[in-house]
């Protein structure tokens, strides 16, 4: 199959961009001929996988970040009937974060990357489903193959979209979580799971999870998985700016589920308002595309993943 890339020059602070001509010699090398399309702005990428996946593309490509690889999984799954079921997502990663790739397991470089897509395995994932309200006050609806969340965590990725990022990826997320915390309170929410009583609190953060990671390796739902054809919800109440500095490790390896102010459950529908006039901003695999209320879904095996080799 030849590689349709969806490339994001400006993903990882314009480092993609910058080295597209080493992206490309991989792909070739690995792969043989292919076809590239640049994005120019946030959201095109979904326009341009659904075109892609509609104009009869098998093995369309994200070339970018965590953000880039959501909106060709919007793209891709929102596409509808017609698209061939045949069709395969693949991923070169190149972002800021890098948490879908440590979710699948993809490598870390572009050699290794363009490998998998020629003489990977297939793979069948999850997707998940969030209707949210956007920016503008409507009411939108996007798919993710990561992880969602509210709370402190929208907060965060607005740091980073206003020009937060500094060095690699855990260095930025870090800088960005401190500055969000030091001005944030916990916020009154309600919230359920699978049509349940509505739960009446105020939290840091809830995340909802189709995969292990986010903020640059943060293992926030240690026991999810991309198959399992369940949401891993973990909620964090309480969580200041020196518990981050003092719980910072166990946040990365996922022992913070021991904590008395963590919370974990499973479902298939979780749904969110906000109280007291609250603006609780969402993260929808790095993005921050709106605020509560939302209502996340999911989509059990909707995506077909290029995955590398397991290891021997």
């Amino acid at each position: 199959m030849r590689p349709f890339l969806i490339v994001n020059p400006a993903s990882g602070g314009g480092r993609t961009g910058r080295s597209f001509d080493r992206i490309s010699r991989a792909v070739k090398e690995a792969q043989g001929d292919f076809q590239a399309v640049f994005t120019t702005r946030q959201g095109e990428a979904v326009d341009i996988a659904r075109k892609a996946a509609r104009d009869g593309e098998r093995l369309v490509v994200a070339v970018g970040g965590d953000g880039t690889a959501s909106e060709v999984v919007d793209g891709l799954a929102g596409a509808g009937s017609v698209v061939d079921p045949e069709v395969l997502f693949g991923c070169i990663p190149h972002g800021t974060g890098g948490d879908l790739r440590r979710s699948l397991g993809w490598a870390g470089t572009p050699e290794e990357a363009a490998r998998t897509l020629a003489v990977g395995i297939t793979v069948t994932c999850d997707v998940g489903r969030v209707e949210y309200t956007a920016t503008d006050g409507t009411s939108r609806t996007r798919h993710f193959v990561n992880v969602s969340s509210f709370g402190v965590s929208g907060c965060v990725v607005r740091e980073l979209a206003r020009g937060g990022r500094l060095g690699g990826g855990k260095l930025t997320y870090t800088l960005a979580s401190a500055k969000a915390l030091l001005g944030y309170r916990d916020q009154p929410v309600r919230w359920r799971a699978d049509g349940g009583a509505w739960v009446e609190e105020r939290v840091t953060a809830l995340a909802v999870c189709n995969g292990r990671y986010f903020g640059a390796g943060m293992m926030v739902a240690p026991t999810a998985r991309l198959d399992d054809g369940w949401l891993d919800v973990t909620v964090w109440k309480g969580l200041g700016f020196t518990d981050f500095l003092t719980k910072r490790k166990m946040l990365y390896d996922g022992t913070h589920v021991r904590l008395p102010n963590t919370f974990c459950l499973r479902g298939r529908v979780v749904e969110a308002e906000p109280l007291e006039g609250a603006e609780v901003l969402l993260d929808v695999d790095g993005e921050q595309p709106g605020r509560l209320p939302a209502r996340w879904t999911l989509l059990p095996g909707a995506l077909r993943v290029r995955v590398p080799l397991p290891r021997t």
